[in-house]
């Protein structure tokens, strides 16, 4: 059974490898995703660098990776802690590809995905909050960083069984906009709609 979870765990991380991102900006003509606007190669810098139908192709595979990840997890009854484990490597798929030289993104759909293959209704309340927090701030980082802190609430309400699981998620996410958090304390973070060369 544990050699079982860790092969779930290493295809987590292999599937979460794939850059849509990347892939995406190529086909449609725009070159590496990290050579511009902010170099992150999610779907918010495709948005500024080859427009919303790319960003929304790189959004909808990122979500996938997480969701397919863990459900298929589940499906194959791992139990809920190594659940959690399959959804930080896919989401540290997305941050450290293999197949890209280990420079990703920041892992926030991802991790959305993963919370999808938990439960609509938790899914549903942290992309909600997400728009509103985007639609009040224009901050994509902001909106990230309070959605993931949040999300360990509304797990207790949801889902109480998985709420390590989350929090070792929201861990990561918050990790990973270190950058932002200091940005957006000195003011300098870009907004969503910015174009040109940014911070994300």
């Amino acid at each position: 059974m544990i050699s079982f979870t860790l092969i779930m765990i290493f295809a987590a991380y292999m599937f979460g490898s794939v850059s849509s991102a990347i892939v995406v900006c190529y086909l449609f003509g725009k070159g590496d995703p990290r050579t511009q606007g902010s170099g992150n190669p999610g779907a918010t810098n495709v948005l500024r660098i080859a427009g919303p139908l790319a960003a929304g192709i790189v959004l909808s595979f990122d979500i996938l990776k997480g969701t397919v990840s863990v459900y298929v997890a589940f499906l194959l009854g791992v139990d809920v802690i190594s659940i959690g484990v399959v959804a930080i490597a896919a989401c540290l798929g997305h941050m450290y590809p293999l197949f890209f030289k280990f420079k990703g993104g920041k892992g926030v759909a991802t991790a959305l995905g993963c919370l999808i293959a938990l439960g609509f209704n938790l899914a549903g309340l942290l992309l909600g909050t997400w728009i509103i927090m985007v639609i009040v701030t224009g901050y994509s980082s902001l909106a990230a960083l309070v959605t993931v802190t949040i999300a360990p609430i509304y797990t207790l309400f949801f889902k109480p069984e998985y709420i390590y699981s989350v929090l070792m998620l929201s861990v990561l996410i918050i990790w990973q906009h270190r950058e932002n958090i200091r940005r957006l304390l000195h003011g300098k973070e870009s907004k969503i709609w910015t174009k040109g060369k940014v911070n994300e």
